[in-house]
């Protein structure tokens, strides 16, 4: 047998590293960013990094920006509200589906309970990075739990864009607190079998996220 090629497993992990940046704001909206100047912080050669903002450029986290060059590209804060809406609508199915199932899937519930106990940790000096990781596993336990594959598969790709808009509202105290009383909210309606309780609370923390995020973008475009 042909030994395989592990360039695809080094793509894939430039691809990480910078949209994990780009998340973390570690690259700015509107940055300028190069080919060799990724690969040189990298420790990487140039084809791997341009492998990766291509994918990047197609998910449209990054856009051409003069010969070689891409820029980080601006949240839009009606695309963010237009991605919220339907992730209600996905959110809310999924919160039904799992109630529906919680009782026949006692791991998938155990992943559940792991997730929001990993929530009930988050303080003051939790990382921002580790604030998205720890939403984004609960939500993740949800959709396992719910049983429909096609649920994880539509919105995977919308992850990066999602987790970009969570950075802009995780990081205030304030918002801490009241997304995970709303994740505890969702779990106790899920693990009581309350399928229509569970609908409900998943679809209005997606629409109350949504609405937060959309009027942090605004504020701070009219600030700058």
């Amino acid at each position: 047998m042909i030994p395989l090629d592990p360039l695809p497993n080094l793509i894939d992990q430039v691809y990480a590293r910078i949209c994990d940046a780009i998340i973390d704001r570690s690259l700015l909206p509107g940055q300028r960013i190069t080919q060799n100047e990724l690969a040189e912080k990298l420790g990487v050669s140039r084809q791997p990094v341009s492998h990766a903002l291509h994918l990047l450029h197609r998910q449209g986290l990054v856009a051409e920006s003069g010969k070689r060059g891409f820029e980080v590209t601006q949240l839009d804060p009606k695309r963010i509200r237009e991605l919220y809406e339907v992730r209600g609508a996905l959110d809310a199915l999924a919160a039904r589906l799992a109630a529906q199932r919680v009782s026949s899937d006692p791991a998938g519930r155990a992943r559940l309970e792991n997730a929001l106990e990993a929530g009930r940790e988050i303080d003051r000096p939790t990382p921002l990075a580790q604030l998205i990781a720890l939403d984004v596993d609960f939500h993740s336990a949800i959709y396992r739990l719910a049983g429909n594959s096609a649920i994880e598969e539509m919105i995977a790709p919308q992850w990066p864009h999602m987790r970009r808009s969570m950075a802009t509202v995780l990081a205030e105290l304030n918002y801490r607190g009241s997304a995970w009383a709303e994740h505890e909210t969702i779990a106790a309606k899920i693990f009581a079998g309350d399928a229509a309780g569970a609908e409900a609370a998943a679809l209005a923390h997606a629409q109350n996220a949504g609405r937060m995020t959309e009027e942090k973008l605004r504020a701070t475009q009219v600030a700058a």
